[in-house]
């Protein structure tokens, strides 16, 4: 088994990078939370045993003048204990919805961070592999690629329906685009091979686009066959854009 170390050293850098993250934009922020809304609720319950212990020593000096307000004196207390502890439990409760808001919040945004550099990366390292590609391609010429590329040209017309060969043949003349120019003779052998794949002899100008890098194509009113290097490495950069 063969370790890609680029792809091993990648990873382990992104692993780096979002312990680093989780670190000090999660766990530090929603610890500190935490503590924050720890601290209130433990405040709201001193404040809230105070209040108790105020309204028992206000029974107590009741009991000590009306002895007959013992169940009254019992009444009272037992709702300053529920509301007591209603108040502290909803606050914990909302200290508790606050800090899970607050966990998916951090989760969301780092996981929207790594798709988005991951992204990035993707894109990047499709356009340098297809720019690559594209140098290398470029140094290939000569007789026997221009026949390749006139066989391929003439398979994709042979690929067209009936009515859809007649259409280019009657719709006007065609434009035939290569990288470099052709010459006369190649020409003429092209413009026949085009007429027998289409079952007609339309008029052809043949025209050059170096951007093409190497490759034929062949352009009209009703018709537009990408056959070059330049459309399959488009191609492929789609490809690869899309399957990120």
């Amino acid at each position: 088994m063969t370790i890609d170390w680029w792809t091993l050293g990648l990873e382990t850098v992104n692993v780096a990078v979002l312990v680093w993250l989780l670190g000090r934009f999660f766990w530090r922020p929603v610890s500190a939370m935490i503590e924050t809304r720890r601290k209130q609720a433990a405040s709201l319950l001193d404040e809230a045993e105070a209040s108790r212990a105020e309204a028992k020593a206000a029974l107590a000096e009741i009991g000590r003048t009306r002895e007959g307000f013992a169940a009254e004196r019992e009444q009272v207390l037992e709702k300053a204990r529920q509301e007591a502890a209603e108040q502290s439990a909803a606050l914990l409760d909302k200290a508790r919805g606050q800090a899970a808001a607050a966990e998916a919040g951090a989760r969301a945004a780092l996981a929207a961070e790594k798709a988005a550099a991951e992204a990035e990366w993707a894109e990047r390292s499709g356009r340098l592999a297809v720019e690559i590609a594209g140098r290398l391609m470029a140094r290939l010429s000569g007789d026997s690629v221009r026949e390749a590329f006139a066989d391929w040209l003439v398979a994709e017309i042979g690929k067209l329906p009936d009515d859809a060969r007649k259409a280019v043949a009657n719709g006007g003349a065609l434009e035939a685009v290569s990288a470099a120019g052709i010459g006369a003779d190649e020409q003429a052998r092209i413009r026949e091979r085009i007429a027998g794949a289409l079952g007609a002899a339309p008029q052809i100008v043949f025209t050059t686009d170096p951007a093409l890098i190497a490759g034929l194509e062949l352009r009209g009113p009703h018709l537009a066959i990408a056959n070059s290097w330049k459309a399959d490495l488009d191609s492929i950069l789609a490809g690869i854009g899309h399957g990120r």
